[in-house]
């Protein structure tokens, strides 16, 4: 049988888990610091993370921090559209090792047209989604279009969220379940205290498929400390501060997984 988009994505994380450390998932937003340098960042970030995320900057992104925020401004007045994006991962050779996920708020989705989305994502090396405004109860028309080509919907759970509703999201995902560390925005850094580790735990208890946190991850100690409760991070702010400053997003994404001084 055939393996679709969305079966890269888990597989990924599985190999990084083989190899004795948690997968990472490295976020960059689309058409930041610019529309000329993103292809030669995603390359760096696709060499070193597992899975790259790509966000699609919108006007009103109620679910990120101040970081994501700048950048995401940054690229709509440079001229970012989904459509530039789309083309443009369609355009790149060599493409990533590393599988695409795109997290997009609803709108920009709805505006480019379920008819064609889920076919151009494909086209574009694109294995899933992450929309954060869109609630399991709303998804069936959304999850329908990615189901025809085999693209990913993955399904976020929080701390608050009932352990029936963990579950069946958990259940509902597809790629990976992505476990916020906390309530509130990104790019907040996150101490990683115990009652977090236990509720990694907890979703990784009923969940058919991979598991990684995001909200927080700045650096290797935390990542040391998720390890063996998730099987991944997701690296967000900090890794879009580092393409801000200018510096190399391989060498910090290698940094995140090689033991800290604490650790010694």
């Amino acid at each position: 049988m055939r393996s679709k988009p969305r079966d890269t994505i888990s597989a990924a994380i599985r190999a990084a888990a083989a190899a004795g450390r948690p997968a990472v998932v490295g976020f960059m937003t689309g058409g930041f610091p610019d529309r000329d340098g993103f292809r030669r960042n995603l390359a760096a970030i696709g060499s070193e993370a597992d899975v790259v995320e790509i966000g699609v900057p919108f006007s009103d992104p109620m679910a990120d921090g101040m970081t994501i925020q700048r950048a995401s401004q940054v690229a709509l007045r440079g001229g970012f559209t989904l459509p530039w994006l789309l083309d443009e991962l369609r355009q790149i050779q060599p493409r990533p090792s590393a599988p695409l996920l795109l997290m997009s708020y609803l709108n920009p989705l709805l505006a480019y047209g379920l008819d064609r989305l889920p076919e151009a994502a494909v086209e574009a090396g694109v294995a899933g989604f992450i929309i954060p405004d869109l609630p399991y109860e709303e998804s069936a028309e959304m999850r329908a279009a990615f189901d025809r080509v085999g693209v990913a919907l993955v399904q976020m759970v929080t701390p608050v969220t009932p352990p029936a509703r963990i579950r069946m999201l958990c259940e509902a995902s597809q790629g990976f379940v992505y476990a916020v560390t906390m309530t509130g925005t990104t790019g907040k850094s996150v101490a990683v205290p115990d009652d977090v580790l236990s509720y990694m735990d907890r979703v990784r208890a009923v969940s058919p498929i991979p598991v990684c946190a995001g909200f927080g991850i700045r650096g290797a100690e935390q990542v040391e400390r998720m390890t063996g409760h998730v099987d991944g991070v997701v690296v967000g702010s900090a890794l879009v501060e580092v393409l801000e400053r200018g510096e190399d997003p391989a060498a910090f994404l290698r940094s995140l997984t090689q033991p800290s001084a604490h650790s010694s």
